[in-house]
């Protein structure tokens, strides 16, 4: 165990040089880093924390994360990226995701986004969702059944925002997906989608 302990932390380590080497645009819109994964994947084969969905560790895995790398972009990133080949100047500030847990046995997500236009300013996406799981205590199944856009800093002015506009998802068309948790410590939580993609958090 004391090994396991000595590896993630060197590895740990590692990772975060190499993050933090990455300007948030590197990290966070689709790009190709074989190293951080290589890590990741090592972090992974001595995962602390197996059932992170288990009730004894539901309190490691709620709270505020930030997204600090992601390995082929996210679903807001990836289409900014592709706006942002064409028209440039597009930056993401950062995206982040807040973790709750109900009475319903379920965890309460919202993922956000705040991202700068050109002329138009800093603007804020969010979803807002649940995490549903049986006895799998690693792989859930989310769905988002509300969306808002906000303008928290429109035209560039500092102190000024405009009220969210939020959207529901009427049931029928929710769509589930699926999550694994494949590492989780204080500190740090991946998530893999069900493609393979790779999403390594920092807690807030």
């Amino acid at each position: 165990m004391m090994g396991n302990d000595t590896a993630r932390l060197s590895l740990k380590t590692e990772l975060w040089q190499r993050i933090a080497a990455l300007d948030v645009q590197q990290a966070l819109f689709p790009s190709s880093e074989p190293k951080i994964d290589e890590i990741v994947q090592k972090l992974e084969n001595i995962n602390p924390i197996a059932n992170p969905l288990s009730v004894n560790h539901l309190a490691d895995l709620t709270g505020n994360w930030q997204l600090v790398y992601a390995s082929r972009g996210t679903v807001i990133t990836r289409p900014l990226a592709s706006i942002a080949d064409i028209w440039g100047g597009i930056k993401i500030i950062g995206v982040w995701q807040r973790l709750v847990t109900g009475d319903t046995g379920k965890i309460s997500a919202t993922n956000g986004a705040e991202f700068e236009l050109p002329l138009l300013g800093n603007w804020q996406l969010s979803a807002d969702g649940v995490w549903s799981w049986g006895d799998d205590e690693q792989v859930a199944k989310v769905s988002f059944y509300a969306f808002a856009v906000q303008a928290i800093k429109p035209l560039g002015i500092s102190g000024w925002s405009l009220p969210p506009l939020k959207i529901p998802v009427l049931e029928f068309l929710r769509k589930e997906a699926v999550w694994i948790t494949s590492y989780l410590d204080e500190d740090i939580r991946v998530g893999r989608g069900a493609t393979g993609n790779l999403f390594v958090f920092r807690r807030e």
